[in-house]
């Protein structure tokens, strides 16, 4: 059989020699790009963490309870050495910078402030109605606000049958010129948009849609990061472990990764590492970084890329 990993080349090699050459908004970076693609791991033979280059799977577990956690301040992040965030609340930062109202901060200094000044981390490290607080704080017109991923698990547990089992992240209320103003849109819209449980034969299988799918970069976090929330839902559950179906809008890569995908395109996989979880948790809520047990990972070097920073009106 075909090693699940070749999904993913097989996908950047399609979009390397077929995809149409595309602007990015608000930058002068391009992409290549195809549009509507799906990939699919069976969870049970193995964690999907890329093998062709080393993923930052510290990162990858720290962003998801993040996410659990409904927040929308990267202050976590930061406190935790991931980084992944930074460059989008620096970006607010600079935009106050150019207004006169703030001093100007490096990047750098600009994260330890984060780190070291609360009150600082309190507004500057705002990214708005971001993943976590659409998943677990969806904010309503009446005025309450909606747990999504709980009420999911919820009817995972009673009503594991039913097909309306779907956690959104696509708010448009607080979507570019859709939101009431600048100050109510999120730093950027959600790439990966929505997801749907689906349990047979008493097997959780979790599928996502992803808008905008940055493979170089990005996709290996997102197949790794639903994965494991799949296998964290399966646990507390009490559910054996289905598929992980990863569906594509637009699925591209960035100018300045080309030559990195390149490389990875010519490297062969090798065996899936295993991952498992290490606690007697029954809620979503109660797991921490120390549960997740990763083995058998031998992956290729590391491959470096520059993020491009998106989004905007």
């Amino acid at each position: 059989m075909n090693h699940p990993e070749l999904q993913y080349l097989n996908l950047m090699k399609d979009i390397l020699e077929n995809g149409t050459e595309k602007p990015v908004f608000g930058t002068d970076m391009t992409i290549r790009s195809v549009f509507g693609r799906q990939m699919r791991f069976d969870l049970s033979k193995g964690f999907p963490l890329l093998t062709t280059k080393k993923v930052f799977l510290r990162g990858i577990i720290h962003e998801l309870l993040w996410f659990i956690q409904g927040s929308s301040n990267i202050k976590y992040l930061v406190d935790n050495n991931v980084h992944i965030w930074d460059e989008w609340a620096y970006k607010n930062y600079v935009a106050a910078v150019k207004d006169g109202t703030q001093p100007e901060l490096s990047q750098e200094a600009f994260i330890e402030k984060i780190r070291d000044d609360s009150k600082f981390a309190e507004k500057w490290g705002e990214l708005g109605n971001v993943y976590g607080v659409q998943w677990r704080r969806w904010p309503t017109s009446d005025g309450r606000e909606i747990d999504q991923l709980g009420w999911a698990i919820n009817e995972l547990k009673t009503t594991p049958y039913r097909k309306s089992i779907v956690v959104s992240a696509w708010n448009p209320e607080f979507i570019y010129e859709m939101a009431a103003s600048r100050e109510k849109s999120v730093a950027l819209p959600p790439c990966h948009t929505m997801f749907q449980f689906n349990v047979r034969d008493n097997k959780l299988s979790l599928q996502l849609y992803q808008r905008s799918a940055d493979m170089f970069l990005g996709v290996p976090f997102n197949i790794a990061s639903y994965s494991l929330l799949t296998l964290m839902v399966a646990h507390v559950c009490q559910l054996e472990l289905g598929e992980f179906i990863h569906t594509f809008g637009d699925a591209h890569i960035y100018s300045n990764h080309f030559d990195q995908v390149r490389t990875q395109i010519k490297r062969k996989p090798r065996p899936l590492p295993q991952m498992s979880i290490k606690t007697d948790a029954t809620s979503i809520d109660e797991f921490r970084y120390e549960d997740f047990h990763i083995t058998n990972y031998n992956p290729h070097p590391p491959l470096k890329g520059e993020v491009t920073v998106v989004g905007g009106f």
